[in-house]
C-alpha cells in the first residue's frame, strides 16, 4: 500500500480496526471498479496530512467477503469510519477530496 495506507483482511480487521485507539477509515473497495480508484489518491493524501490522528485502511472486497458482509456493504466504494470500533459515520460513492476532508475533521475534532 502507498503512503500510510494500510491493508487489512478478513483475518486481521478486529485487530487492526476494532481495537485501534482513534479514528480508523476503511476503503471497501475492489481493483476492477473505476469509482475505486477515483478515490484512491484522494485517501493516500488524507492519510498523510492525517498520519498520527487517522488510520486510513483498504479492504479488498473481493478476497475479503466476510467482513464485507458483515458490515453490509453493497455498494463500492464505500468508507466506514470507526472510533472505539463502532461504525460512526460512512461515505458511499466516489467524492471530492473536500467532502472526505470535512468528515475526516469532523470526526478527528
Amino acid at each position: 500500500m502507498a503512503g500510510n495506507l494500510t491493508a487489512v483482511t478478513d483475518a486481521d480487521f478486529g485487530q487492526e480496526v476494532e481495537q485501534h485507539q482513534g479514528l480508523a477509515v476503511v476503503d471497501f473497495w475492489a481493483t476492477w471498479c473505476g469509482p475505486c480508484r477515483m478515490i484512491a489518491p484522494i485517501l493516500e493524501q488524507l492519510s498523510v496530512e492525517y498520519d498520527g490522528k487517522v488510520k486510513v485502511c483498504k479492504l479488498d472486497v473481493d478476497t475479503n467477503t466476510m467482513t464485507s458482509m458483515r458490515f453490509n456493504v453493497r455498494s463500492i466504494p464505500t468508507l466506514l469510519f470507526f472510533k472505539g470500533g463502532k461504525v460512526v459515520d460512512q461515505v458511499i460513492g466516489a467524492v471530492p477530496k473536500a467532502a472526505l476532508e470535512s468528515k475526516f475533521k469532523q470526526h478527528t475534532a
